[in-house]
């Protein structure tokens, strides 16, 4: 697996990095034994990295693979010190190592939101001068959360959201997100995408979704979520290039949907959770708008009933 250098920050990851959001309790919630088995196999057929975060609740699954050296990126919504400092020992005692390639601060939506995030961003800087984290950076959904990252220098690495239908992103259109990705890129930022495949919404043209982004100069690496052997043979063959060996891996083109149990009590946490506006209350239900869900499940996080997942 090719590895690529995330702008001038010098970190290097594999041009794919496994997504671990798919493994853990907001989807599949496979066993800690099915998920490490995973990501061992991923680590030994080239894929370095791996993304998680605190809410994932997925750390567990990367014992195996931080022993072994592999890089790993994490997240935390805090936004004070106190709570940068635990997400940050979480993410340590979780993964079983003292050092974390790169912290992020967790889907900021501007510069507004990074301003109320200053002091967590200030307490990951000090940190990094400490040797505890190589990188810093943020994750976003949305283009004014790119502009804003620009304008610090101390945010090395962006993780936006961005594929070929422009779908999940907040605040305008793709060619919106491209033109200020490429601005970033240019200034040297790492950047890293987010839901290429759309939350699994693009699954059935998986070809048409990776050749768009991996055309995307401005990108340096691709983060996707995986569930089987197979589709980690995919994701592989295909980045690489062998599309040919990609098609004989039998990787299942398979639907994801959002799944509401029937004990919903429509008390509407999940709607206030849902950054694509894609959740609604009707009727004292939830219910999901399809063509706005790009199926994260960060709304099952939220319902105090655990009647959310994405299957």
């Amino acid at each position: 697996m090719e590895k690529r250098k995330l702008g001038i920050s010098g970190a290097e990851v594999s041009r794919l990095i496994y997504g671990t959001l798919t493994l853990g309790p907001l989807q599949k919630n496979m066993s800690i034994g099915s998920g490490a088995s995973l990501l061992n196999y991923a680590y030994d057929m080239g894929i370095t990295a791996f993304d998680t975060a605190q809410y994932y609740k997925t750390y567990e699954y990367l014992k195996p693979v931080a022993k072994k050296d592999a890089f790993i990126i994490s997240k935390s919504y805090a936004f004070d010190r106190n709570g940068a400092k635990s997400a940050l020992e979480e993410a340590f005692k979780g993964i079983g190592r003292d050092y974390i390639d790169v912290f992020l601060m967790h889907e900021q939506e501007s510069e507004h939101t990074i301003k109320g995030h200053m002091a967590a961003l200030e307490y990951y800087l000090e940190q990094k001068q400490k040797g505890y984290i190589g990188h810093v950076g943020l994750s976003t959904h949305r283009i004014s959360g790119v502009l804003g990252a620009i304008k610090y220098d101390e945010i090395e690495i962006i993780h936006p959201l961005i594929n070929v239908t422009g779908i999940g992103i907040e605040d305008g259109t793709r060619e919106d997100m491209e033109q200020v990705l490429i601005g970033a890129h240019n200034m040297g930022k790492g950047i890293y995408g987010m839901k290429v495949m759309g939350g699994g919404n693009l699954i059935k043209s998986r070809e048409e979704a990776l050749d768009y982004a991996l055309g995307c100069g401005f990108l340096d690496a691709l983060a996707i979520g995986m569930a089987s052997k197979s589709e980690i043979d995919y994701n592989i063959k295909y980045i690489s290039g062998d599309k040919e060996g990609a098609q004989k891996t039998g990787a299942d083109i398979r639907d994801k949907r959002l799944h509401i149990e029937q004990w919903c009590t429509g008390c509407g946490s999940c709607t206030k959770r849902c950054g694509q506006c894609a959740l609604s209350i009707k009727d004292g239900k939830a219910c999901v708008d399809y063509s706005k869900c790009v199926l994260c499940g960060y709304c099952g996080g939220a319902c105090p009933e655990f009647c959310i997942k994405v299957l």
